[in-house]
């Protein structure tokens, strides 16, 4: 049975809630035009900033997007310590319905067993190659960065041009880091469970 550990779910709000406070200066590109059909599916995380709601002992972490009759996103965010599963499961939604930009709102629910409390940070696609194999995901204040691919591991060309892609928007390079993948993923697991 996966765990859903109280103290990822308090991180996660506290590190959410801070998202929302945070400002910036910086004008951020957003993709346009994102196909959400084509968005949709398995990600591996290849590289993320540090974050308080992510362990920093996780391997194989990975999200699981899959489009909803009402055109939001389940999304299923999983990872293993020590050989063990969590996850949490969410819900994506364009930030403003009419924009054609990839700005996305995603909302999480804590503690994940028994919802009490919305949790909702900002989910900003900034860059997706044109056969939607790998994206760098970040929001408005820079303070998360996420390099993301179909594949469990990239090439080093592909993995320094996604990098220069999230320097070219002013986010702080130097704070990625590599997230272990196994040369076998773990298999998948139902949603839910």
């Amino acid at each position: 049975m996966a765990e859903r550990p109280m103290r990822h779910c308090l991180f996660l709000l506290a590190s959410l809630l801070l998202l929302t406070t945070v400002a910036t200066s910086n004008a951020t590109t957003v993709v346009k035009n994102l196909d959400l059909k084509r968005y949709m599916g398995r990600w591996y995380e290849i590289a993320r900033f540090p974050t308080f709601f992510e362990k920093s002992n996780a391997v194989d972490t990975r999200a699981r997007y899959t489009l909803n009759d009402n055109g939001t996103v389940h999304v299923l965010n999983e990872d293993f310590v020590d050989g063990k599963r969590s996850y949490v499961e969410g819900i994506a939604y364009k930030a403003d319905p009419n924009s054609d930009e990839a700005k996305l709102k995603v909302k999480f629910y804590v503690p994940p067993s028994v919802p009490l409390f919305p949790v909702i940070g900002d989910y900003w696609v900034l860059y997706i190659d044109q056969d939607y194999q790998n994206a760098v995901v970040g929001g408005p204040t820079k303070i998360f960065l996420w390099i993301l691919s179909r594949k469990s591991h990239i090439d080093d060309a592909t993995y320094k041009e996604l990098v220069e892609k999230a320097k070219n928007e002013g986010y702080d390079v130097s704070k990625l880091r590599k997230t272990p993948q196994s040369e076998k993923p773990p298999p998948a697991a139902e949603e839910g469970v």
